[in-house]
């Protein structure tokens, strides 16, 4: 990549861009929440679903709130310290806990998808299997990749 093709944000403008990515992610949190919260009250949730799903469908929704409430650490932290200050630190702030919470999400992601295939397939090997393939491509996407794309570009490859 040339050297002009990158360009360094300003500080505010980089404290913006990482508000703005907490809050787009927490509309399909609160989304997937809401699902979750659904189901459980869904006549065929006692039928399909044993002691063992139904405890890791609420772990998932457990997960799902704790992500939401990290990624929108970032907006109360700002409002906290003074909408109009920006700092280094509240940016460093931003980008550890929308890291953080990303983790949670991942995992809870997961868990549905593995449930929702044992609960299509009736089969807890192909659940097992699908929330297994879930998690692994979820945390390359977010958290492999992303790694090896900096340092791949950083060598200048």
């Amino acid at each position: 990549m040339a050297e002009d093709d990158r360009q360094t944000l300003e500080l505010k403008d980089a404290v913006k861009l990482a508000l703005e990515e907490s809050r787009v992610i927490v509309p399909g949190i609160q989304a997937l929440f809401g699902f979750q919260l659904v189901v459980v009250f869904n006549n065929r949730f006692d039928e399909l679903f044993g002691a063992v799903a139904q405890r890791l469908h609420l772990t998932a929704l457990v997960l799902v709130a704790l992500s939401c409430v990290l990624l929108l650490t970032p907006a109360a932290f700002h409002r906290a310290a003074g909408n109009a200050i920006v700092s280094r630190y509240l940016l460093k702030v931003a980008a550890r806990f929308i890291g953080w919470g990303m983790v949670p999400l991942m995992l809870a992601i997961s868990i549905d998808v593995g449930l929702v295939g044992y609960a299509v397939m009736g089969s807890e090997g192909v659940g097992i299997a699908m929330g297994s393939a879930a998690l692994v491509v979820n945390s390359c996407l977010w958290f492999v990749f992303p790694r090896w794309a900096r340092r791949r570009h950083e060598a200048g490859a």
